[in-house]
């Protein structure tokens, strides 16, 4: 089964600081044209924070698209900075969220955060062996964040009762899950 659609055309109708919207027509497999709305977003890095006393580090902060405040993991995007390293991102990102950095750093894995619209692709580490950083990185200016640690038990209770909603941190914590089930 043939599963590809053609663009026919493309329209860029938005290019922020952060995100750029692309409406294309295309035709898919059957003939039929349609029309589709792509955001493209950076690629970007999420960290598993895991300290010496086996808690995690979440992240609380203000999400305008969903007008609350969220508990995530530490992430960010590969920007300039990185020279499309996802690894240097990733140790970046901690030492400007948390102020930390790890003797270990492992790629867990890799994904789309929302194929049905958008193109970002995030790589999932796990982060241990943590010290403070020697030089503090500037931390973003339009970024307010407030560090809490959890247990998994706790963690996996938050998932539970909703308070915490974002996947790629929901996937952190069934990851983490994982790692002490299979070790």
């Amino acid at each position: 089964m043939q599963f590809e659609e053609k663009p026919l055309s493309s329209q860029t109708v938005f290019n922020g600081h952060l995100i750029k919207v692309e409406v294309q027509q295309v035709k898919n497999p059957q003939g039929h044209v349609a029309q589709r709305e792509i955001v493209h977003h950076a690629p970007a890095v999420g960290l598993l924070v895991i300290t010496a006393d086996d808690k995690m580090i979440l992240e609380k902060q203000w999400r305008a698209p969903i007008a609350k405040t969220t508990l995530e993991i530490p992430a960010g995007k590969v920007d300039s900075r990185d020279q499309t390293s996802a690894k240097h991102a990733a140790i970046r990102e901690l030492n400007e969220e948390t102020r930390l950095r790890a003797d270990q750093l492992k790629r867990v894995a890799g994904f789309y955060t929302s194929v049905g619209c958008m193109d970002e692709y995030m790589t999932l580490y796990v982060a241990t062996g943590l010290h403070p950083v020697e030089k503090k990185l500037p931390q973003d200016a339009d970024e307010q964040l407030s560090l809490v640690t959890v247990t998994l038990a706790e963690a996996l209770a938050m998932v539970d009762r909703g308070e915490i909603e974002d996947a790629k941190t929901v996937m952190a914590i069934y990851y983490w899950r994982g790692m002490k089930t299979n070790g």
